[in-house]
């Protein structure tokens, strides 16, 4: 396998500006074009999880439909329904519960982090599909 140059890298790198942008529209296109929906930087961020922690629901739904994992785990030990709990995001909490992602996933949970930072609200969404 071929290494990718310096402009390849920083394009890629680009998308995870478009994900905490939330610029939708841009970011589907290259994974519609063939960009992996499950693209991780250096720190274990996904697309998913910053589209969930700069809250951007839209992004996050957009996407959950394209496959992208609730199950990833970043090297902070987070998920993007961790994030999105942190970030107070109804919307993306309720979509990625839909998605299956797991309350329980990661050092820093999201059931964790509702608990640590008293957020009685998301510990409610958390716990009511359990």
């Amino acid at each position: 396998m071929a290494e990718l140059t310096e402009s390849e890298l920083d394009y890629l790198r680009s998308l995870f500006d478009l994900a905490r942008g939330g610029e939708t529209e841009q970011l589907t296109a290259t994974v519609d074009a063939g960009v992996p929906v499950n693209l991780t930087n250096s720190t274990g961020d996904t697309l998913l999880i910053l589209a969930a922690y700069h809250q951007h629901p839209e992004t996050v739904r957009a996407l959950l439909d394209r496959g992208a994992d609730t199950a990833r785990v970043n090297d902070r030990g987070q998920t993007a329904l961790a994030a999105a709990v942190f970030r107070q995001s109804a919307d993306s909490v309720n979509q990625l519960l839909a998605a299956g992602a797991d309350p329980a996933l990661g050092t820093r949970s999201a059931l964790d982090i509702a608990s640590f930072f008293e957020l009685p609200e998301m510990l409610e969404l958390l716990t009511q599909r359990r």
